[in-house]
């Protein structure tokens, strides 16, 4: 498999995006009335704001736009360049994190993850069934280790509407095992599972020596790819200005103490015109050393039966309008999309998760104004 370079992303990394196409060459072309008409039809007292972001280079569109409020209470208005917890997205960077360290040699993906995990997690994971001799990093990559959820628990849900709860990675792992069962043999089948991520940044600190935010920072180059606005949320809460102030079930995620979600399940804070950007920078094989690292991360993962997600290391593969696509989505609501056949990058942020499962339901309205053009 293989992906042009088109080197768009830090080339425009210091711009100022364009609002209205009306007003940019060669974008004439895009309907960008549609698109802001898509984005106010989606704001409701459910959906209090959205953020979006669309970078293609083939297409020559480069938007960055938003709709409705940031601060629901004090009646702020949503801004482009606002930052917001990605939650779940920060999987692709930790998995590309753990490519990387594999890259360098620092790791084999057949490693058990038992050479890297403490020896009271190990222990941890031993009473509770798991074997970490036998679960590879491979596994813990694309959730086929039998792992079951720490989140899906009772006790987690409980903590969860508490809101305040503080968590460690050793209280996640813990609960992993006192409140859930393995839910198969390793490599049997996929089951999306956030307690093998919070292994994964504990393997990414252990090789690095650094905290798992730094080692993204450092083994990704982020800057350098021209993201600035991406990094882990401090421990304690980001509460400044620039960060929208996103809801579950209409409660605030400012009342949400970020270790709920921090040890390599979520955990970064970015925006949308940075996720568009590193998903380009992806795609145009300027994250990895080797082109050969890409298709390793893209590549399907064999299992005997039909799995309920094409999931491969860190993203997964799916079809927006009947086009192939490569996605990851967040807790909160965020998903961001590369479409191979277009070279084309689209973040979305819902300040209130979608209803219901699958792609955000504004990618197929954006795509087909996209593919007009």
């Amino acid at each position: 498999m293989s992906f042009r370079k088109v080197n768009f992303c830090t080339k425009l990394s210091g711009l100022i995006f364009c609002l209205m196409f009306t007003n940019c060459s060669n974008q004439k072309e895009l309907d960008s009335f549609k698109l802001e008409t898509v984005m106010e039809d989606l704001v409701n007292k459910d959906n209090p704001g959205v953020l979006l972001n669309i970078s293609s280079p083939a297409k020559g569109i480069l938007y960055n736009g938003s709709k409705g409020y940031s601060d629901v209470k004090n009646g702020v208005k949503l801004k482009p360049n606002q930052i917001f917890r990605i939650a779940s997205v920060t999987k692709t960077f930790v998995a590309a994190t753990i490519l990387r360290l594999w890259e360098d040699g620092e790791i084999r993906l057949d490693d058990p993850v038992g050479k890297y995990i403490s020896q009271e997690h190990r222990r941890i994971l031993k009473e509770g069934g798991y074997d970490p001799s036998q679960i590879k990093i491979y596994h813990l990559l694309t959730h086929s280790s039998g792992m079951a959820e720490h989140t899906t628990s009772h006790k987690f849900s409980l903590e969860f509407m508490k809101t305040h709860h503080v968590w460690t990675r050793t209280e996640q792992i813990n609960d992993l095992i006192k409140y859930a069962k393995p839910v198969g043999e390793i490599g049997e089948k996929f089951s999306y599972s956030d307690s093998g991520y919070v292994l994964l940044g504990e393997i990414i600190e252990k090789v690095t020596g650094e905290s798992m935010g730094d080692a993204i920072q450092t083994q990704l180059q982020l800057s350098k790819l021209g993201l600035k606005d991406t990094r882990m949320e401090e421990f304690n809460g980001d509460n400044s200005p620039r960060r929208i102030h996103q809801y579950n079930s209409n409660v605030d995620s400012y009342d949400f103490h970020p270790s709920l979600d921090y040890y390599g399940g979520g955990g970064l804070l970015s925006t949308t015109s940075d996720l568009s950007c590193f998903f380009l920078a992806l795609f145009e094989n300027k994250v990895f050393s080797k082109q050969s690292t890409l298709e390793t991360m893209l590549r399907t993962v064999n299992y005997n039966s039909k799995q309920k997600m094409d999931y491969r290391m860190g993203i997964w593969k799916t079809e927006i309008n009947g086009v192939e696509a490569y996605t990851h989505s967040g807790f909160w609501g965020t998903q961001v999309v590369y479409i191979p056949s277009i070279e084309t990058a689209i973040a979305v942020n819902y300040s209130q998760h979608w209803p219901g499962k699958g792609n955000a339901p504004i990618l197929e309205d954006v795509l087909k104004i996209i593919m007009k053009k």
